[in-house]
């Protein structure tokens, strides 16, 4: 179950599921459209790498790619990467989204976790399942091991897309769609996402309730907003 709190005054979103994961909302990432509001995002996340007692917070360079990486410490690029993979306690890591949908997945007994950016084209080639299968390989987790939070992004509701763009998000998860490219469907993210990880053997998962676009008075929406380059986070630390 999801719900707000706050930090040093500032409205946040969490998960009664995962304590060392959050999403920033409108009022904690950027209070204003000010010319300055830049050295905004930046006082509030100094307040968060404060609170969340990390010496780094380090995110990627975001580009609807399905390239997965491993965040580290002395590094500070991550080129067309749309997931981070944390393994240091020293550090947390964040990605940005106004209306992708943010994937966080946590091993409990290894302590080692991860965000995915699921934009559209990150869902259609599996980003979620592809994370989490990334952290069986390398870093021997178990599926049953881990849980994962769907956090707040564009539902099903506010999601109207094509019929080709539908197709690849369904054949995502083995189902096949034999519709018309001019055909309008709503999509749900939040639902295909949870499938895979399913698929990738997850089943503790949290799916968030909110809509950036129903609730876009909390959290930055590209379609709502025409355009915003205003984003939200999803951050996470290590135990």
């Amino acid at each position: 179950m999801y719900y707000f709190e706050k930090i040093k005054d500032k409205k946040i979103l969490k998960s009664d599921k995962l304590d060392n994961a959050l999403f920033t909302t409108k009022e904690s990432f950027i209070k204003s459209k000010e010319t300055n509001c830049q050295s905004i995002v930046e006082e509030n996340f100094q307040m968060l790498k404060k609170a969340l007692r990390v010496d780094k917070l380090i995110y990627p360079n975001q580009t609807h790619s399905t390239n997965i990486d491993i965040a580290a410490f002395d590094k500070d690029e991550y080129p067309e990467t749309d997931a981070l993979i944390l393994t240091d306690n020293r550090i947390g890591i964040y990605l940005n989204f106004a209306d992708c949908t943010p994937i966080v997945i946590y091993d409990k007994v290894k302590n080692i976790g991860a965000i995915a950016h699921g934009g559209w084209r990150g869902t259609a080639g599996k980003i979620a399942y592809k994370t989490a299968l990334k952290m069986v390989d390398e870093f021997h987790c178990k599926p049953k091991d881990m849980i994962a939070l769907i956090g707040p992004c564009i539902s099903e509701c506010c999601f109207e897309v094509g019929g080709e763009v539908y197709s690849k998000l369904m054949a995502s998860v083995g189902i096949e769609s034999n519709i018309k490219p001019n055909e309008k469907f709503h999509a749900n993210l939040k639902e295909i996402n949870r499938l895979q990880l399913e698929q990738a053997g997850i089943n503790d998962i949290d799916v968030c309730q909110f809509c950036t676009v129903c609730n876009n008075d909390n959290f930055f929406s590209y379609r709502k907003e025409k355009g915003t380059t205003n984003r939200h986070s999803a951050i996470l630390t290590l135990r």
